[in-house]
């Protein structure tokens, strides 16, 4: 297996299993939870602009989660994903020590680190993104 090939694969599991994550995050959000309860929540936590973070969180985690899984807009998406956890961090979980259990931030450091590297490097071979790089670099310029 070539470099490539096994770069490839590592960037197609890292985003199935990110995305997962992320649809659960944002699934609990909107569903689970309800809007108005992650609204609520939020501004206990003394999240700025609760409604607005609140919806924010739960689009780019459920949508952005998807996106991931297909290799959709990987670097963008990954962008936005990378801002929402650069938040949450500041915002709610970096008084809190390291450890999730006491509602620190490992979690949402793991999930930001793993999103800023594929906001790098991108979807990989394996992305619908990959797909519209090789349509676009097999068309030919006409020249008049």
């Amino acid at each position: 297996m070539t470099s490539t090939t096994s770069r490839d694969i590592a960037l197609l599991i890292a985003r199935i299993g990110l995305g997962i994550v992320f649809i659960a995050h944002g699934w609990q959000k909107v569903v689970t939870n309800g809007l108005d309860a992650t609204k609520t929540g939020f501004t206990g936590m003394g999240v700025p602009a609760p409604a607005l973070s609140a919806y924010y969180a739960a689009f780019v985690e459920l949508v952005g989660g998807a996106a991931l899984i297909l290799g959709v807009l990987t670097s963008i998406v990954s962008v936005l994903l990378l801002l929402d956890m650069v938040g949450a961090f500041f915002t709610v979980h970096i008084d809190k020590g390291i450890f999730v259990s006491d509602g620190g931030y490992e979690l949402v450091l793991v999930l930001a680190i793993a999103s800023l590297l594929l906001a790098a490097f991108g979807g990989g071979r394996f992305a619908v993104d990959a797909l519209f790089r090789r349509k676009n670099s097999t068309r030919t310029t006409v020249t008049a």
